[in-house]
């Protein structure tokens, strides 16, 4: 059970990252986000690699594995997570929260079809269960307006939200890819590996675009600060998801990591209820949810008796 804990720390780490940017856009740009949440992963990633002893793990690693692990890195930390942003920037964490559950469908296609990981009837009754919470909040759009007055774009959210699903549902697959049935020690080493390959690339974009450091990163303190905590929290959240992935099958860790959206409206009311909405069918769907995410748990309780 391990992995499945270290799955739903992942998920809380997750929902308190997207809290936290939640604020920091108040302030500053999407862009500067990226810009500041990215690249500090590379240094946390060394801390851990230096006290988890993946020294060895991280030279062994083989050109195949070094290629999916760079491109998980540059697909969600870069495109994922910039689109996750922009979803928030338009919809806010609560009601975005649900357009990124799409993703749960693109990763247990690939789980199903291309890894050949075992379907029972459980499996599908939580994955339903968890996507029909999000179909019961966005089922309604009475209120557009948050009680600090930010305006809700549901169009422009739910776009930005559609193709971060895309990038989220198609990283774990690479990851997985990238492990090739290795160790925690392994995939800790492919977590630095995938984010410092986001960061050379965003450098990269920043050296073409020609756009002037000294402006990219003058930041509002405020938003600054939770910048910072932003990209802590990322790095928290993919070390113990990078973890899961080593431990447990990606159409269980994918699933779990999806109650995120419960601690979204947890963390959300708790730090930015002005600038959220937060209602009976919000409350009503993270509950379906939920349900979803231990009908997962009791499976993988039941398989590992077997």
């Amino acid at each position: 059970m391990l992995g499945s804990f270290l799955a739903l720390l992942s998920a809380m780490s997750f929902a308190f990252n997207d809290v936290a940017v939640r604020r920091g856009i108040l302030y500053n740009s999407v862009y500067k986000s990226i810009a500041v949440t990215v690249p500090i992963g590379v240094p946390l990633f060394i801390s851990a690699i230096l006290i988890f002893d993946c020294i060895d793990e991280l030279l062994s690693q083989s050109p195949t594995s070094i290629f999916f692990f760079a491109l998980a890195g540059i697909l969600h930390f870069i495109f994922g997570r910039f689109c996750n942003y922009k979803s928030i920037e338009h919809l806010g964490t609560t009601i975005a929260g649900p357009i990124i559950q799409i993703s749960l469908l693109i990763s247990v296609f690939f789980a199903f079809f291309i890894l050949n990981e075992l379907f029972t009837y459980l499996h599908l009754l939580g994955i339903l269960l968890i996507l029909f919470g999000p179909i019961i909040i966005l089922a309604g759009r009475d209120n557009n307006t948050t009680r600090s007055g930010i305006k809700i774009n549901y169009p422009r959210g739910f776009l930005w939200g559609i193709l971060c699903s895309l990038a989220y549902g198609t990283s774990p697959l690479l990851i997985k890819l990238g492990s090739n049935d290795g160790g925690i020690k392994d995939n800790v080493a492919g977590g630095f590996i995938s984010y410092l390959s986001a960061s050379i690339f965003l450098f990269l974009i920043i050296i073409i675009l020609r756009v002037p450091l000294k402006e990219l990163y003058r930041l509002e303190p405020e938003g600054k600060k939770w910048f910072l905590i932003t990209g802590i929290m990322a790095f928290v959240s993919q070390l113990l998801r990078y973890m899961a992935l080593a431990l447990l099958a990606m159409s269980y860790v994918e699933p779990i990591q999806r109650s995120s959206i419960a601690f979204r409206v947890l963390f959300g009311y708790l730090l930015n209820r002005k600038y959220e909405i937060i209602n009976i069918r919000v409350i009503t769907g993270i509950v379906i949810s939920i349900i979803g995410v231990y009908v997962l748990l009791y499976q993988l309780r039941q398989a590992s008796l077997y």
